[in-house]
């Protein structure tokens, strides 16, 4: 037998997550402005962090990135949450106007950035609608997804040295399925209440989606774009 208390429970828990996955959806939107306008500045002005030195560029971009995430997370409950989420996404998008200008030096390169955002917009809404009609907890991937983060993390650093073609492409497509199946571990994440704030959740789904149309992009480029 229900209670009408564990009811009434039950439903504002629902309520409650609902709100939050609306919540993370619109601003998940949002934070798409700031970085396409900071990819467009970054594409007009050239931009590039230390150009003669990858090493330096790699460190001061991981720096600034977990400067931007350490305070997102300190105000995860404030309005200062938000504004640096949007910020963090400006800059994101500065960083990713180098490999757009790249793009755009092939004569296909409109094409290839529009078809790289577009599969990864079908991969985002087909796993994320998986997540949340299933309502099944996929949280228990997390640890491998970790452990394949970690080498990903320490393969791209070798190859800022060694810089082998071949290794960057097999890079890249392991990033592509990682950064997949992380799209439906968070958005998951969302759908069963392991994620309540929805700033956060912004954060992990948008650095998802951010680092799958980078390496798609860089694989679509390497088999597919063309020189004038």
């Amino acid at each position: 037998m229900q209670y009408p208390y564990e009811i009434a429970g039950r439903a504002g828990y629902a309520a409650q997550q609902n709100r939050v996955l609306r919540n993370t959806y619109a601003l998940l939107a949002l934070s798409m402005v700031p970085t396409v306008l900071g990819a467009m500045i970054g594409v007009q002005l050239g931009f590039s962090f230390f150009q003669g030195s990858p090493l330096m560029s790699f460190v001061l971009f991981l720096a600034l990135a977990w400067g931007f995430m350490w305070g997102i997370e300190k105000n995860k409950d404030s309005g200062v949450g938000v504004a640096l989420l949007l910020g963090f996404t400006f800059f994101m998008g500065l960083m990713l106007s180098r490999m757009l200008g790249f793009a755009l030096g092939f004569s296909n390169g409109a094409t290839l950035i529009a078809l790289a955002a577009g599969g990864t917009g079908a991969v985002f809404f087909t796993l994320a609608g998986i997540a949340t009609t299933t309502k099944k907890d996929f949280s228990g991937l997390s640890k491998f997804l970790f452990v394949g983060l970690v080498v990903l993390l320490l393969a791209s650093l070798a190859n800022v040295f060694f810089q082998v073609p071949a290794l960057a492409l097999t890079i890249s497509a392991a990033a592509v399925m990682l950064f997949s199946v992380f799209i439906l571990v968070d958005v998951s994440r969302v759908v069963t209440g392991g994620e309540t704030n929805y700033i956060m959740a912004t954060l992990a789904i948008y650095l998802d989606i951010y680092n799958l149309f980078v390496n798609l992009l860089n694989l679509l480029l390497a088999f597919t774009g063309e020189r004038d």
